[in-house]
């Protein structure tokens, strides 16, 4: 059903964090593959991705539009997911992102989703962390917020810019207010 996208910039830790939150979604049938986006050539997320069963994407660049986009180009699936290496998603995200896919399919319309923001209750909060907060409410979600989008409407839309300045921002940008929605399930960020 859907290719979840983790550029991981060569950290094993929040990798293999966020794809332990996925395992319920590979066991559900929702999760069809996961790619490791990694342009560092350390060969650690290479191994974490062997170790997981995941499918390894390196690419040339150091943006996280170029991972992005990299990761994009090779998805199999019609929908796509993207999250932060670190992303942690909340109980509940399975049922909610398979109602969110079918009601876009039998809608016709082309939406987007992105999940609810929460900072690990463990971690230290700091200015960066209160103006990312001002930010959200200011603006809009941010791209540490996730991504769910049908690859139809990705493509339609241009995707990431590979060699853009804040490319997540841009796409969210391009899809506006009126084509994004917010799911109820939080995405909880750690390390």
């Amino acid at each position: 059903m859907l290719s979840v996208i983790i550029p991981t910039e060569g950290v094993e830790q929040t990798a293999v964090a966020t794809l332990a939150a996925l395992v319920p979604g590979a066991a559900a049938g929702v999760v069809r593959e996961v790619l490791l986006v990694d342009g560092t050539r350390n060969g650690v997320i290479e191994r974490v991705a062997d170790v997981a069963g995941c499918r390894f994407v390196g690419f040339e660049g150091t943006s996280r539009g170029a991972a992005l986009a990299a990761g994009a180009l090779q998805a199999r699936s019609p929908w796509l997911m993207f999250l932060p290496a670190g992303a942690v998603l909340e109980t509940g995200w399975i049922d909610e992102t398979t109602q969110f896919i079918q009601a876009v399919a039998t809608s016709g319309r082309d939406r987007a989703a992105v999940f609810r923001y929460a900072r690990s209750p463990y971690a230290d909060t700091g200015l960066r962390d209160i103006l990312r907060a001002a930010a959200r409410g200011l603006i809009g979600p941010l791209g540490d917020q996730g991504l769910l989008i049908a690859r139809a409407h990705y493509d339609r839309i241009g995707g990431y810019p590979p060699q853009a300045r804040r490319s997540q921002a841009q796409l969210l940008r391009r899809l506006g207010r009126s084509s994004r929605t917010m799911l109820r399930s939080r995405i909880v960020m750690i390390g």
